[in-house]
């Protein structure tokens, strides 16, 4: 018999629900399309209140730092149609980032300069 190791379910993380964007995805590592689908991000650099963002199927996304725009939105909600095949974004990830849970009064404000 072979011994099989149980994976421990990710733990579970708690995020304000107002953090503003570059700090969000400067943690989570991932960028909703508008197409529904979930890139992973290889870098990010920061050009005053906007950034670039560059994705690991090397595509490029110019946006602005807000914490009500559609991305941020959608991050919080997680709302996704799919994952990119590209990017090809672990299962390790997925699954922390549906642990994840953002809350209005609790949780990481994520304080701190970003590392752009």
């Amino acid at each position: 018999m072979a011994n099989k190791k149980k994976a421990k379910p990710p733990a579970k993380r708690y995020y304000r629900k107002r953090v503003e964007l570059f700090r969000l995805i400067e943690k989570i590592k991932l960028w909703p399309s508008r197409r529904g689908l979930l890139h992973g991000i290889k870098t990010i650099d920061a050009i005053g209140d906007q950034a670039r963002v560059t994705t690991h199927c090397n595509k490029t996304v110019i946006i602005t730092n807000s914490r009500n725009s559609r991305a941020a939105r959608w991050l919080r909600n997680k709302w996704f149609k799919g994952i990119c095949r590209d990017c090809r974004v672990p299962d390790w990830k997925l699954a922390k980032y549906s642990s994840t849970h953002f809350r209005r009064h609790y949780g990481s404000a994520l304080i701190g300069e970003p590392k752009h």
